[in-house]
């Protein structure tokens, strides 16, 4: 079907609040678009409806709480039919290896993954009352090419995205038929308040207003799959595809000696 964002269109993003979630919402309340934007902060989401109030209504909530995402529920059709939501509220935290904590692990898995999963819960039914009247309808699932080699560290936050892929991959077949499209972003390194906080280089860093540009461009463009920068995104496509054993030592050779640190 593809065409988005071609004209006007109400949008629901998740993690509007910061990094890619917050220069999506400035780049589409420019071009027009109708915004329900959510996050946890209010203050946050208050600073992004004085763009546009006529145009942006603020649904304050946590995507890990099922309470608080169907108190928002009826805001996502505030403009009417919900033609788009884009669920980008994620985390990253990553595992020291000498203090294994299951908990942490658990915590990239429930942003990461059940936050996105019942977020897409809530978006589903008013995504098909638009396709009953007619209407498009996208489910953009914010995901990560992280998981596409086995970077040291990040077992927690490489699982959860590799989950992610699988799911959105898997919802898209599933709603084919009702003509639901399902997009799949997979971003490299954005300098975000999350990538901040690491101590490691990132090659090709890029910033989260041109991300945004990105994902803007391959919406409209009806590219499903959405991959970034491609330097970045086709280096680790080509390393994932060499023989295990020198993966393995090439991730291993990555890992931190901490004997060293202490």
């Amino acid at each position: 079907m593809s065409g988005f964002l071609s004209r006007p269109t109400s949008i629901w993003l998740t993690g509007a609040t910061s990094g890619i979630g917050e220069a999506l919402a400035e780049a589409l309340t420019r071009q027009g678009h109708r915004l329900v934007v959510t996050g946890r902060r209010q203050e946050a989401l208050d600073k992004l409806v004085a763009q546009a109030p006529d145009r942006i209504v603020a649904a304050a909530a946590d995507t890990t709480s099922v309470d608080q995402l169907a108190r928002i529920e009826p805001a996502l059709e505030q403009f009417g039919s919900l033609n788009m939501a884009i669920l980008n509220a994620g985390t990253c935290e990553y595992v020291d290896p000498d203090h294994f904590d299951s908990a942490l692990i658990g915590r990239n898995i429930e942003t990461n993954v059940m936050g996105t999963v019942r977020s897409v819960e809530r978006a589903l039914p008013a995504l098909r009352r638009a396709r009953a009247k007619g209407e498009k309808a996208a489910l953009v699932i914010v995901g990560s090419s992280a998981w596409w080699f086995p970077f040291t560290r990040a077992e927690g936050y490489g699982a959860s995205k590799a989950a992610l892929s699988y799911f959105t991959q898997s919802l898209r077949a599933d709603l084919a038929s009702e003509g639901i499209e399902v997009f799949l972003v997979s971003p490299g390194f954005v300098k975000t308040p999350l990538t901040d906080q690491n101590d490691f280089p990132m090659p090709f860093l890029i910033s989260a207003e041109d991300a945004a540009d990105r994902i803007l461009r391959g919406l409209r463009k009806g590219r499903h799959s959405i991959e970034f920068p491609r330097r970045f995104t086709w280096t680790l496509r080509l390393l994932s595809n060499l023989p295990q054993p020198l993966i393995d030592k090439m991730a291993a050779r990555m890992a931190r000696d901490t004997t060293r640190e202490n």
